[in-house]
């Protein structure tokens, strides 16, 4: 039997595999957006990290040489 047979005998059949999805389509991209916004608020929560300790900073670079690089 040719290809192109089969593939006529599979289409009148019409029994084809269908997958299930766990839930529906538009739920993925409310999860996919609802992680990234949780990325994004953990992103932007460090945004003035190295501000919080300038005196650290200052002190180390009194202590270290601030115009001295390795």
């Amino acid at each position: 039997m040719s290809l192109l047979a089969t593939l006529a005998v599979a289409a009148e059949e019409g029994h084809h595999v269908v997958n299930e999805l766990p839930f529906p389509g538009p739920l993925f991209g409310v999860i996919t957006f609802a992680l990234f916004t949780a990325f994004a608020v953990v992103t932007f929560s460090f945004r003035d990290v190295a501000n919080r300790h300038s005196a650290k900073a200052e002190a180390y670079a009194r202590e270290h040489g601030a115009d001295q690089h390795h």
